[in-house]
């Protein structure tokens, strides 16, 4: 169900509402790193409820000022063109075919800020680029191994428009995640999408916060809750204040226009390379958190290997192969939380017809208890986000009797309003 909503001018393809995301680490996931090998994860993902495929860059990769020994995905040299150390061109349409007949999305990421060093165009048209005083390519912030292009030279525009409509038009991939999304003026983007979307309508997922960058929203289906990101490794490692966190949850509520949601994530290839895994950044707390990104008005997101789980910073510039040893211990987990995603009609991402509510608390205020309601389908969710067990009374007035997730638990809140939760710990009720 969506409410028909519309994002700015556009109207979102009918089902990003309950989707969901996974991010492929081709590289990593497998010993051959290839999307041939890959395949064969499809049925297993398949049956854990995983709907959109989101791989990261499949470009070649530029050799000049490259990073480690296989350097990184983020540095193009040639926007339509297949990395040979992923397979061929083929090699990537069989897999989008294979993903689709099992009934996944495909989204493309899309790096359109910045190229390699020896990106094919610094040849041919080194006139789509930013110099810097002396004449030179410019160094993107902070990362010496990228260069910038310039958006304000129209020829670029359409350049990089008609390398993106490549890849709908050979491989029929479904949409993109736009890397840096906010770092690429928002005229490119409000040309980009209309062109594109004459081919097919796309799902358009942006690396940039609602909150920092709300004028990105009239393009963008989706954006990163990168400051609730920050925000709860806060929580969990400095500063345990709540209300921080339920205030800033409300901030994204009133910033994303109608329409348009947040992506939630407690790992991604960032994250984990950089900053570290879940449990690193959140111990205890990771799977509430997993719970919120499944449950709270947004699409969730898992990376590769958070259902192991994989405890592992793996290396972005050299081959790390996760080291899957065959259990999928949280798989379960996932797989509950996906189906009840994108099931019920109160877990609709962005849609009017939703309503979401923080509710309050007559105990203790280390719990975050929200409601979710689609005419009469409800979930509740009481997350304890304290190493401290806790009971609650949430002011709830929900008639019909309420089903815990992941016990089957019947409770009836007309009857008795009170919840017991153990130390970080949640529960999910729906009717």
């Amino acid at each position: 169900m969506s409410g028909d909503s519309i994002t700015g001018s556009f109207k979102r393809v009918e089902w990003s509402y309950n989707t969901n995301i996974y991010e492929i680490n081709l590289r990593q996931y497998t010993r051959e790193g290839t999307f041939n090998a890959f395949l064969k994860e499809l049925p297993r993902l398949k049956a854990m409820g995983v709907q959109t495929l989101w791989i990261m860059p499949i470009n070649p990769i530029a050799k000049e000022k490259m990073k480690g020994t296989m350097g990184s995905y983020y540095a193009c040299s040639d926007y339509t063109a297949v990395n040979p150390e992923f397979g061929t061109l083929d090699d990537f349409k069989n897999f989008v075919k294979e993903a689709h007949k099992s009934g996944f999305k495909v989204i493309l990421d899309w790096v359109a800020n910045h190229t390699g060093w020896d990106h094919i165009w610094t040849k041919t048209n080194p006139g789509f680029y930013k110099k810097n005083a002396n004449g030179s390519f410019m160094a993107a912030s902070g990362m010496d191994d990228i260069i910038e292009l310039d958006y304000d030279n129209p020829a670029l525009v359409q350049a990089m428009i008609e390398a993106m409509k490549f890849w709908i038009t050979t491989s029929d991939i479904d949409g993109f995640r736009c890397d840096l999304a906010s770092w690429v003026e928002l005229h490119f983007w409000q040309k980009a999408r209309p062109e594109l979307e004459k081919i097919k309508p796309l799902f358009w997922l942006g690396e940039f916060d609602a909150i920092e960058n709300p004028d990105y929203m009239e393009v963008f289906d989706a954006a990163y809750a990168w400051k609730w990101m920050h925000a709860t490794e806060d929580f969990y490692k400095h500063n345990r204040n709540v209300q921080v966190l339920r205030d800033l949850l409300l901030q994204y509520e009133h910033t994303n226009p109608p329409g348009t949601t947040g992506l939630y994530f407690t790992s991604n290839h960032d994250e984990n390379s950089w900053n570290g895994t879940e449990f690193e950044k959140y111990g205890d707390m990771a799977l509430a958190l997993s719970v919120l990104s499944f449950t709270w008005n947004g699409i969730p997101l898992i990376y590769s290997g958070q259902e192991m789980p994989n405890h592992k910073r793996l290396m972005f510039f050299d081959k790390d192969v996760i080291e899957w040893n065959g259990k999928y211990e949280l798989a379960d987990f996932f797989t509950t939380l996906l189906k009840l995603h994108s099931e019920h009609p109160a877990l609709a991402a962005g849609s009017p017809m939703v309503q979401t509510n923080i509710l309050s608390v007559s105990t203790n205020a280390d719990v975050l208890v929200y409601q979710r309601t689609y005419g009469k389908n409800n979930v509740l969710v009481l997350l304890n986000l304290s190493p401290y067990p806790s009971t609650v009374q949430p002011e709830i007035n929900i008639a019909t009797p309420m089903k815990e997730l992941f016990t089957g638990e019947l409770k009836s809140f007309i009857k008795d309003k009170t919840i017991s939760l153990p130390q970080w710990g949640y529960k999910v009720y729906v009717n």
